[in-house]
């Protein structure tokens, strides 16, 4: 008995190290797509561009640390519960932030993504914003727009979670929200069956449809939800192809990205009315399935997108 209770004794000392030896120690460096990136100490006026990367930041409590949030109101809509987080944090843009707003509002910290808030050779970048003592924290999915990297996995949204508990000192709060998402994707995949239906996600567009390539998060939803992405041939992130290159690989199911002006609904009836894909399997069965933008992009919402398409791919 004794040695049993110095072993949960040592077993608890060791657990209380590590918790500890977790803590960041300033001044910590983290890479973020191909840079390094230094912090003095964590951010006290964060900024997050875009519905996603704020719902990630409002996730690991750091409400208090932020000076606002930008890229929501001007085309997303927010469920009650997210309005209610967010009660008290001011939008300080409705679709892009300027410089000026970021220096108006003393932010120290730029949470966005290129094709999110940021463009090679925009007035945002972190080339611009680094020099005027602004940090800026790349999502790591939309690295792709700036460097070669491997297809969208599940461990993008992991990893950005992981840098962003390190930078603000919450690595607890951000492991066990690791662990919460992983839990339930791991329920999701144990019962999938072996059958893999052709999937097209449709985000937007007439003349042209803007989807995904294999290197947006969509291909990681799709493929941990039993599904194929029919794209995932293409080595690009988000993208624009030409209905002929859908046609031919006749989707068996077609999920609608939810957000902006144009409804769900109304993207559903212009699919389905469109001449040009009327051979297509999933239209002629009507399989179509909605997921909102919060759920199609990086951030915690992705497990939510998985167990909505795993049930859409295989309802039986």
């Amino acid at each position: 008995m004794k040695l049993r209770h110095l072993a949960l004794c040592l077993g608890s000392l060791f657990t209380s190290m590590t918790a500890l030896a977790e803590s960041t120690h300033y001044p910590l460096t983290v890479r973020s797509c191909n840079r390094e990136v230094t912090f003095k100490e964590a951010p006290r006026h964060a900024l997050s561009h875009d519905i996603n990367m704020t719902q990630m930041m409002l996730a690991l409590g750091l409400k208090p640390r932020m000076a606002g949030y930008s890229g929501i109101s001007g085309w997303k809509s927010v469920t009650a519960q997210m309005a209610k987080t967010l009660d008290g944090l001011p939008e300080l843009a409705a679709k892009y932030p300027s410089v000026e707003t970021l220096l108006n509002a003393n932010v120290d910290f730029f949470f966005a993504g290129w094709d999110y808030g940021m463009t090679v050779g925009g007035a945002l970048t972190p080339a611009t914003l680094t020099p005027l003592g602004i940090n800026v924290y790349e999502l790591t999915e939309s690295c792709a727009f700036v460097m070669k990297r491997p297809g969208a996995s599940l461990d993008d949204t992991y990893n950005d979670l992981r840098n962003l508990g390190r930078i603000f000192d919450v690595q607890d709060r951000a492991n066990a929200l690791i662990e919460a998402m992983q839990a339930r994707v791991a329920a999701v995949r144990k019962s999938l069956p072996a059958e893999r239906p052709r999937v097209f996600l449709y985000d937007s567009g007439e003349d042209r449809a803007m989807t995904s390539g294999r290197l947006a998060m969509p291909q990681a939803l799709i493929e941990a939800a039993g599904g194929r992405n029919v794209l995932d041939d293409i080595d690009a992130s988000w993208t624009r192809v030409n209905w002929e290159s859908v046609v031919a690989k006749n989707p068996q199911v077609i999920v609608i990205v939810d957000y902006s002006e144009v409804s769900a609904e109304q993207k559903q009836r212009f699919l389905e009315s469109n001449p040009a894909l009327q051979s297509v399997d999933a239209i002629r069965n009507k399989r179509f399935v909605v997921i909102p933008y919060v759920e199609a992009t990086p951030g915690i919402d992705n497990v939510k997108a998985i167990e909505t398409l795993a049930k859409a791919f295989h309802p039986q």
